[in-house]
């Protein structure tokens, strides 16, 4: 167990490998942007989620296992350095994937999917490694349907690889429950949730930049500045930074309320996060669309909705893992952006461009104000319930999750009892509504 993280105040540090591998998913973020544009047809949107959501599971899967892995070991190193490069191959066969790209694809996809599970069953031993023998027989058995498209003509290879996605997915949800070998509950996966938020809000500020790189390439690329470019430049600017507020008021580590410990982490971090990112990506690529275009379309009505309204529905998924309960202004706000949407469609050819931009800010924006005002007074980081709380609610939240597993029967309210033991928890998350 030499290669696992010490015990300590750095324990949940990102180490700088951590930080160089994620350079890899800048570019990929950028070609997934530009496969949609590319193709803004049903089964180009269906293609690049296909794409998107294995590009997401790999990045994923390895952030959780540098969850235990010490960043600062030579070995460690050098098996991000191997994934980097895999991630990079993935990355530039991401235009040609449905195409006479698939291959490289899913060959480096495979590859990740088989080298992470080995290299911890080989690091580690007891209950990690166990855990990861389950997952990495859950990743061969996906990896087969991956391989198998890729062989397939295009309409085949999207169908049997959105298959592959499912078998993917649906590991963690089954707690990796493979015939014949048993399962790996999550109750039995020691995570550390200061680190996973941490590389979370990392490469949700990566999907955030796909944004300003777009921007800033339309500008660059209009030849002359007009009115319209100028001010649709202003409206999605400032939608971007409404959901950059939107996200970091909320996005903390403390998973209190609803779910709790790994299972908790699972949905707010494996799942949840893929919703936000995907939905950011979809909000750079409404952005470019309505500065380049001057007139709607049906495609660009959709992806300017999709946008905000999948990133909300991950929202809505990571709040309800963290607090049990979500405010009723995001479901407000994702009534609002569908009657915007089919507002849209009906006037799109009547609607400026512009129209459709302002109104999908007051939503958002809207949301950003609200969310902003309902942070908790003293609070010292917008993701906290108090800033003098955070200790208090982590160790609560541990030791409910002790009590829970060794004596289900005991009442676990604002004060908890165990053997003499006395851990005041009055202060919960689920107290404020955002």
């Amino acid at each position: 167990m030499t290669l696992g993280r010490a015990a300590g105040p750095e324990r949940s540090a990102v180490g700088p490998i951590e930080l160089f591998f994620d350079l890899v998913y800048v570019f990929a973020i950028v070609q997934i942007s530009h496969l949609l544009i590319s193709d803004l047809s049903w089964r180009g949107f269906a293609q690049t989620a296909v794409v998107f959501a294995a590009i997401w599971w790999g990045w994923n899967y390895t952030a959780w296992m540098m969850n235990w892995l010490d960043p600062a070991r030579g070995a460690v190193q050098l098996l991000n350095a191997v994934l980097m490069l895999l991630a990079l191959g993935m990355a530039a066969a991401i235009p040609l994937a449905f195409d006479g790209g698939g291959v490289l694809f899913v060959a480096c996809y495979v590859a990740m999917g088989l080298i992470r599970p080995l290299f911890m069953m080989i690091a580690f031993r007891g209950p990690l490694a166990r855990n990861y023998r389950f997952l990495g027989a859950w990743s061969a058995s996906a990896g087969v349907l991956w391989l198998v498209g890729a062989f397939l003509p295009a309409d085949l290879r999207l169908a049997v690889w959105l298959l592959a996605v499912i078998v993917d997915y649906l590991g963690p949800r089954v707690d990796f429950r493979f015939p014949g070998l048993g399962s790996a509950p999550m109750s039995g996966w020691d995570t550390d949730a200061e680190h996973l938020a941490e590389r979370n809000r990392l490469v949700f500020i990566i999907a955030l930049g796909e944004s300003v790189l777009l921007m800033g390439g339309s500008l660059a690329a209009a030849g002359s500045v007009d009115t319209r470019l100028v001010v649709g430049f202003i409206v999605g600017f400032a939608a971007l930074v409404s959901v950059w507020f939107n996200y970091f008021a909320l996005a903390g580590h403390d998973v209190l309320g609803g779910e709790e410990g790994t299972a908790a982490l699972r949905s707010a971090y494996a799942y949840a996060h893929a919703l936000m990112v995907g939905g950011a990506i979809l909000v750079a690529v409404s952005i470019e669309l309505r500065l380049t275009h001057p007139h709607l379309s049906m495609p660009m009505v959709l992806v300017t909705i999709a946008g905000p309204l999948v990133y909300l529905l991950g929202n809505v998924l990571f709040l309800s893992s963290r607090f049990g309960r979500v405010a009723r202004t995001r479901y407000v706000a994702i009534v609002a952006l569908v009657l915007i949407g089919a507002a849209a469609t009906i006037w799109r050819h009547e609607l400026p461009v512009i129209g459709l931009s302002l109104a999908v800010l007051a939503v958002v924006g809207g949301l950003a104000v609200r969310t902003v005002l309902a942070r908790p007074r003293g609070a010292s980081h917008p993701s906290s319930t108090l800033w003098w709380s955070r200790p208090l609610a982590a160790q609560a939240g541990r030791l409910r999750i002790a009590l829970m597993q060794s004596s289900p029967e005991v009442n676990l309210g604002p004060v908890l009892l165990r053997r003499g033991l006395v851990c005041e928890a009055a202060i919960d998350a689920r107290r404020f509504q955002y």
